[in-house]
């Protein structure tokens, strides 16, 4: 076997791969034997058949099948042992891909067209200034967390008149075309919250309404349409459209959220036994939490804005037309030619993103480690358990959930992607100068939500 390498440039280059009949003769010659000792063939008794005849029916595949892996073995090696950094997979030449006769074997020559891998330099140090946003935490914004925690942990007591936060419980009964109670029609009591109430014409409307007063609204209007519309009238979704817009909505109760009182009681129940003494340590306990709470958006929008300055600044020259090709050869689902043209833009920014992320990680030895992939999903599937108010299981029990979990080709690709997004950052946020800006709770819920 021959091995030729012919470069174009430093993007593009030719693997022409030459295979003796030494290369193969023996091994075709070891499969023919194992069919002919199995093949059952009319005339012949099993492991009789003369090999000419095998060679005749099996021969050609037989071939084929050894010359791939032949071929793939000696691609592989050839890229392995010349640590050759390429981009997609070989693919055959469009012209001269193959030479050779199958009817009378000799060599064969297979020409692969290969991407390689640019070398780029990415200009990240001290010297490089990014803004580190952070939400400004104020009097404004610590009063509102301690209103919500309130609400969150007081009670609903029973009021005369609806207020603008208060909870509706209601009767609702279908009106016809004169607005009158339509006979037959739906009548059903539910609930409605007026903090979810986004009409702000009805809200105004039902705002100082008092126990057995009627309004006429639409049930689209004090609801979150479609199944909850559906939900707070006892229907199924599927009859929403055969109903009429105009319901009777009779008050039969209103709900108010008395807030829980600043005291021992909630202190200890928020934060732990005598961790919290009084309004003061509240407040500056809020202020701690919601800054540490802000941390990873803050983290988020450090990196999204060092991707964007490093993709528009890095200089990475990609084998385009190579790449075009083996997009359209490797894709399952044909693919026209205009299809990659629109696409290619798109999908050239996110191999240049992974050619720049590949040179941070080698160039400073950042490395994913297989004991802390196995750590951070653990956190991960602890996290969950939390959300859901459950107890993690034991570490024992943990540890194969994780493992089964990155069993799952798709999920474990979304945990390292969170682990090197994790370790990225953090060699930003100790590499460049980071300038802080604090902005309002809505400006930086703008930025974050951006895209």
């Amino acid at each position: 076997m021959n091995i030729i390498r012919e470069d174009f440039d430093a993007l593009n280059a030719n693997l022409k791969i030459t295979v003796n009949p030494a290369d193969y003769e023996a091994k075709v010659k070891q499969t023919l034997e194992k069919h002919r000792k199995t093949a059952k063939t009319p005339g012949f008794r099993p492991g009789k058949v003369p090999f000419g005849h095998i060679q005749k029916q099996y021969g050609a595949s037989v071939l084929s099948e050894e010359l791939n892996k032949t071929v793939s073995q000696a691609l592989n090696g050839y890229i392995t042992e010349n640590k050759l950094e390429i981009l997609g997979n070989p693919i055959p030449t469009e012209k001269d891909g193959f030479k050779g006769d199958f009817a009378n074997p000799g060599d064969f020559e297979f020409t692969y067209q290969l991407g390689l891998a640019p070398q780029v330099k990415v200009s990240l140090s001290s010297k490089s200034k990014f803004e580190y946003i952070k939400v400004k935490v104020d009097k404004k914004l610590i009063d509102q967390q301690i209103d919500d925690l309130t609400r969150r942990y007081g009670k609903l007591v029973s009021s005369d008149t609806v207020g603008e936060r208060d909870m509706i419980l209601a009767q609702f009964v279908e009106l016809d075309e004169d607005k009158e109670i339509k006979e037959g029609g739906i009548m059903h009591s539910s609930t409605i919250s007026m903090e979810f109430v986004n009409d702000s014409k009805v809200k105004k409307e039902l705002t100082g309404k008092k126990v057995g007063d009627k309004v006429t609204v639409n049930p689209a209007s004090v609801s979150k349409g479609g199944e909850d519309t559906a939900s707070m009238l006892g229907i199924d979704k599927a009859v929403l459209e055969t109903i009429s817009d105009d319901f009777q909505m009779t008050i039969t109760e209103v709900k108010v959220m008395e807030p829980a009182k600043l005291n021992t009681e909630l202190f200890d129940k928020l934060f732990g036994e005598g961790t919290v003494k009084d309004e003061k340590e509240l407040r500056a306990r809020v202020k701690s939490d919601l800054e540490n709470m802000f941390v990873n958006d803050s983290d988020r929008l450090l990196t999204k804005a060092v991707y964007e300055s490093l993709i528009e600044k890095t200089k990475v020259e990609l084998p385009d037309n190579f790449l075009k090709r083996w997009i359209k050869l490797s894709n399952e689902k044909e693919v026209s030619s205009e299809q990659v043209e629109a696409e290619y833009a798109d999908y050239a920014k996110g191999l240049k993103w992974q050619i720049i992320q590949g040179n941070i990680f080698k160039a400073n030895d950042i490395k994913l480690e297989n004991d802390e992939v196995l750590t951070f999903t653990k956190g991960l599937l602890v996290s969950n358990y939390s959300q859901y108010g459950m107890p993690a299981p034991d570490d024992k029990e943990l540890t194969a959930s994780a493992m089964q979990v990155l069993q799952n080709k798709e999920e474990a690709s979304r945990v390292y992607d969170m682990m090197a997004e994790q370790k990225l950052t953090k060699f930003f946020k100790d590499t460049v100068k980071l300038v802080e800006k604090e902005v309002s709770y809505d400006a930086f819920v703008e930025l974050a939500s951006a895209k």
